[in-house]
């Protein structure tokens, strides 16, 4: 029997959520049971009302906490609730509801244990030229990072098995789908990428105020985690960048002391010395980060197991 939940995190959707639920499909090749999960995530409409109507299950969050936040409670719930497959998609009818099925697909098959629907960003029309630039800049920068060759990094249409489900671990309060792609990179877990469609726009993004803005937080959140995720790559390539630039001033001082000017250029050792300083004192840096990653992935370790305990016990 395979169980898939589609999980739906929702914050005052009562005029979109309705036709989101009616798209949902009804079975899937593969999958034995589909339920579908609804993050009420401090609602002060009526979407938790219009979720029970149609049979979804509805997990209340009484005080608004943010996307990311129902993203971590939806999965935590759909893992007890017995889900072998977890899809997310948005409450606004975003995403194309048929292509679930290409969602989940690539876990059936035992191909992916994490699936991001990529759309075709440059097709959509509510989309600025610059808002399309930077998504496929912030893809590129994130395939990247995370050693992963997803199309889509920003799209929150994603499949997940119950195993990566388990080792996902969500801490920024912002966004969920840069960190999660970076994790899922640094945990070996393989991730694919399929083409879906979008619908027309029904609203403007809660998530995203203003593309500056979000183009901040996303990328604080990306450095955070890469710098949880690979602190050895992220401080050596800073400290190899710092060495760089003082070995410069030590040949420009050594091209003038052969040329018997040396007395009139010792600024350069100076400069040589606050970089050459900064860029072993990051190297100490990137090997106590990397001593702490290992003992980071030691306790995941211990905690996946846990949490395999806990759902086989339940």
């Amino acid at each position: 029997m395979t169980k898939l939940i589609i999980q739906i995190p929702c914050f005052n959707e009562g005029v979109n959520l309705a036709q989101t639920l009616r798209d949902l499909p009804k079975q899937i090749s593969g999958i034995d049971e589909i339920e579908v999960l609804v993050i009420n995530d401090g609602s002060t409409d009526n979407s938790a009302e219009i979720a029970q109507d149609f049979g979804a299950k509805v997990l209340d969050i009484k005080q608004n906490k943010g996307l990311a936040n129902a993203f971590r409670m939806g999965l935590q719930e759909s893992l007890r609730l017995g889900a072998d497959i977890i899809v997310n998609t948005d409450a606004d009818n975003q995403y194309n509801a048929s292509d679930i099925e290409k969602l989940v697909t690539p876990i059936l098959t035992g191909d992916a244990e994490m699936v991001v629907g990529a759309r075709d960003i440059l097709s959509i029309k509510e989309f600025s030229p610059l808002k399309k630039l930077l998504q496929k800049l912030g893809s590129a920068v994130l395939r990247l990072l995370s050693d992963t060759k997803v199309q889509d990094a920003p799209s929150g249409f994603r499949a997940f098995s119950k195993e990566s489900a388990i080792r996902l671990n969500v801490f920024d309060n912002y966004t969920y789908t840069m960190e999660t792609l970076i994790q899922a990179g640094a945990k070996g877990l393989r991730v694919v990428s399929v083409p879906v469609g979008v619908n027309p726009q029904t609203r403007k993004s809660k998530l995203v105020k203003n593309i500056f803005d979000y183009v901040f937080k996303s990328m604080k959140t990306t450095i955070r985690m890469f710098i949880v995720y690979r602190p050895f790559r992220f401080f050596l390539s800073i400290a190899l960048f710092l060495g760089v630039l003082g070995i410069i001033p030590v040949i420009r001082f050594l091209y003038y002391y052969i040329q018997g000017l040396g007395n009139g250029h010792i600024q350069s050792l100076i400069f040589a010395a606050v970089f050459l300083i900064s860029a072993v004192q990051l190297v100490i840096i990137a090997i106590i980060g990397d001593l702490l990653s290992i003992n980071r992935k030691l306790l995941e370790d211990i905690q996946t197991r846990v949490r395999k305990i806990e759902l086989d016990k339940k």
